[in-house]
């Protein structure tokens, strides 16, 4: 832009434009650096065309937004208001608010995997307090500190740029870094295209990674973290489970646990009951009716068992290994045992497990828990616990198998941290969510309190009411899945990709 005083452009609001250029230019700088944080929070594209794509988003993607909020910002402002000293000021503070909204959502998408939205509000709100509560002095001094240098930044390049502005015109690596820009943004875009007509997820699954970007869908979620068989998807449209298996990482430095309290049986039948309620109508009795598990009895009994959600199914029971919490060798299984390395009759197990299409004769100084058949034919059912434990009486809504055995190590053995540190899973009675995540038959499986959400490995997905059975309309909870498959995935071999 000409700026000489001959020239029509030479008023104050058009030197105010010159200078908000610069401006936001040095601010594109700064969003590039606080940008990384994005894709530090993510996993490494696995080809050269998704690394392509990640740099040219990055460069691309951020400098428009940062362009954007300057044209919607501060070039109204010169127009309307056209004096340089109050505009520059102005401009520094909102660019100071603009940066820590951005620093404070690269935070939560690092910490938690989502964005700062309407949606997400209450999870980043107890975030939020969460770390207040826990702020140490070290830390606020450097938050404060933090506000003061990024206010000082944006005053210091606002002054330096208006003190040289007919300096800086001479520059000539503005016109070839916006001509670099701008072909970065019409080569991401163009890379998205191809990428979403051939289902190059290596792509795809960043649509979520910046701010302001291409909204998440089931689909690119699933991609992200790997629960996409990705060149299975392109070749034949089918998509399975890759590595969800083969990764699973054996907790170690677990506690002692002596698990000396009373025993436990836990009957897991086999067949429907027929006229044997009546038994279970005893006071001393409890029945929930709202146990989610997998119709699929090799899945339902290993989150009984191992207190893991089946997603490590394959690689556990291919590896023939024995669940991690069963420090002491009190685990015992009889009957109809679906995993045949496991099954042994110990006489002093602490924790005991019938498989069995009958009720066995209970003994009325015994602890036990028995849990119906599921006649549903769907991936998950909610079936019948029956126990005269304490643990599980006052609790309502759902629960699920890696619950129960997680509730029996905290509550009756006394084992909680050897739980926390072994199994993927709620004690029932402490949880202030009601929340839980399965995978069965290649369907991931969320609920929050009576919502279900059940994501095909197509990326298609239904929400249903757990008591009702109705189908919920409503947008789906991409915070919430991200977290469910984060935990899902605690214990695979690299950490997850959030």
């Amino acid at each position: 832009m000409n700026l000489t005083p001959h020239s029509p452009f030479s008023s104050k609001a058009s030197q105010l434009l010159s200078w908000g250029h610069w401006f936001t230019f040095a601010n594109i700088g700064l969003v590039l650096v606080i940008a990384l944080t994005y894709l530090a929070a993510d996993s490494a594209p696995n080809s050269f065309g998704g690394w392509v794509y990640m740099i040219v988003t990055w460069l691309s993607h951020t400098s428009f937004i940062t362009f954007c909020a300057f044209v919607l910002t501060v070039f109204p402002l010169s127009l309307v208001f056209p004096y340089p000293r109050h505009i520059r000021g102005m401009a520094a503070i909102i660019a100071t608010v603009g940066i820590l909204t951005l620093c404070l959502d690269a935070f939560v998408y690092y910490q938690q995997g989502y964005h700062i939205s309407v949606q997400s509000l209450p999870e980043i709100a107890s975030l939020l307090v969460g770390m207040i509560n826990g702020l140490s002095i070290t830390t606020a001094l450097f938050i404060i500190f933090l506000v003061i240098i990024i206010l000082a930044f944006e005053l210091i390049v606002g002054n330096h740029a208006w003190r040289h502005l007919d300096k800086l015109k001479s520059y000539r690596f503005p016109k070839y870094a916006t001509a670099v820009l701008v072909s970065c943004f019409a080569t991401s875009h163009l890379m998205h295209v191809w990428a979403d007509a051939n289902n190059y997820f290596d792509i795809t699954k960043q649509d979520n990674v910046l701010p302001l970007s291409y909204p998440t869908t089931a689909k690119t979620l699933l991609a992200r973290h790997e629960l996409l068989d990705l060149n299975e998807y392109q070749q034949a449209r089918t998509v399975r489970l890759e590595n969800a298996t083969s990764n699973y990482q054996l907790p170690t430095n677990l506690p002692a646990c002596k698990f000396d309290a009373a025993p436990v049986e836990i009957v897991v039948m086999t067949e429907q009951l027929d006229n044997d309620e009546g038994l279970f109508e005893d006071p001393r009795w409890f029945t929930h009716a709202q146990l989610l598990v997998p119709t699929n009895h090799l899945d339902r009994n290993f989150n009984l068992v191992y207190g893991l959600p089946a997603y490590y199914r394959t690689t556990v029971t291919e590896r023939r290994l024995t669940p991690v919490w069963n420090t002491s060798g009190t685990l015992s299984l009889v009957g109809e045992v679906p995993f045949d390395y496991l099954k042994q009759d110990i006489n002093d197990g602490q924790i005991r497990f019938l498989f069995s299409d009958k009720l066995p004769e209970f003994d009325d100084n015994q602890n036990y828990i028995v849990i119906e058949q599921g006649n549903d034919k769907s991936i998950v059912t909610q079936t019948n616990l029956h126990t005269n434990l304490p643990y599980f009486s006052e609790h309502s809504g759902l629960m699920q198998g890696n619950d129960i055995i997680m509730t029996l190590l905290d509550k009756h053995f006394g084992c909680g941290q050897l739980a926390q540190q072994t199994m993927l899973g709620n004690v029932i009675g402490s949880e202030s969510v009601n929340q839980g995540v399965n995978y069965s038959q290649g369907v991931l499986i969320a609920y929050k309190k009576d919502r279900i959400i059940l994501v095909n490995h197509d990326g298609s997905h239904k929400q249903i009411s757990a008591k009702e059975g109705f189908h919920i309309e409503q947008k789906l909870d991409t915070p919430f899945l991200v977290q469910s498959i984060k935990r899902l995935k605690q214990f695979t071999g690299k950490a997850p990709s959030l």
